[in-house]
């Protein structure tokens, strides 16, 4: 059985940091290409960064510069380091494993940035 957990979310004000890790498990990690989406309510879930098998980096527009994207082959994690959060960043942000194929999701973790 194949299960993503994440852990990190939680309130942070601007301008803070917050660290998302994932720890997929049932499918071969070093395999996958592995990325972090969001979705706030009403909106389509977004792609924010994407770490694939290759070892490749891809962000979007919004992340760069902001946000990054790494991956512990020997912990079977895969992190996102956020910085300079802003208020546009509260979301659901689940974790995304894509292996031979076939899709995985996480069950999200809430992220809200406020004062």
């Amino acid at each position: 059985q194949v299960q993503l957990v994440e852990s990190g979310g939680g309130l942070v004000q601007p301008g803070g940091s917050l660290r998302l890790s994932c720890a997929p498990s049932g499918i071969g990690f070093s395999d996958s290409t592995l990325a972090w989406y969001r979705q706030v309510p009403g909106k389509q879930r977004e792609l924010v960064a994407e770490s694939t098998y290759r070892g490749f980096a891809n962000y979007a527009e919004s992340a760069k510069d902001r946000f990054a994207i790494s991956r512990d082959n020997r912990k079977s994690t895969v992190n996102l380091q956020m910085d300079n959060l802003k208020p546009e960043d509260t979301a659901v942000y689940y974790c995304h494993a894509k292996y031979y194929g076939y899709t995985y999701w996480g069950q999200g973790t809430q992220v809200t940035v406020s004062s």
